[in-house]
């Protein structure tokens, strides 16, 4: 397991109590697990992802993640709706541990209420917030 210090947490990146990540790319955005998240997994065997279309309020489960450890359900932190997934997790899986926030995002959204990701923890926020749970 990683030390909070040798996590990858990127400044532009936004994050939910859930471990998840969100990148305002304007019109979208993007979605996946954050460092923490797939340390604390360990090697990850399996991504179960949405359809393209599919719609989801804040909260809902929207993925499926496997490792060899256990399952996890992904939360989406803001509502919206599928507009692509990252399809390469289907025969590489382990890019969510290889590279979480490039090649091993999960999907892009198109948020239902911008507002909400106003919501959502900055990289300090997230950070006081895994030292909290140690």
């Amino acid at each position: 397991m990683k030390e909070l210090e040798e996590l990858n947490l990127p400044e532009d990146l936004s994050y939910s109590i859930d471990h998840v990540w969100v990148q305002n790319q304007g019109e979208k955005a993007r979605l996946g697990i954050t460092d923490f998240a797939q340390d604390q997994l360990g090697e990850i065997v399996f991504v179960e992802l949405p359809e393209t279309d599919d719609a989801f309020n804040q909260g809902e489960a929207f993925c499926t993640v496997e490792s060899l450890k256990t399952v996890v359900e992904v939360y989406i932190p803001i509502g919206g709706t599928i507009v692509t997934v990252n399809n390469e997790l289907e025969d590489s899986p382990e890019l969510v541990n290889n590279d979480p926030y490039e090649q091993g995002w999960l999907v892009e959204i198109t948020p239902t209420d911008r507002a909400a990701l106003g919501s959502l923890m900055k990289k300090d926020e997230y950070l006081e917030m895994l030292k909290g749970s140690d």
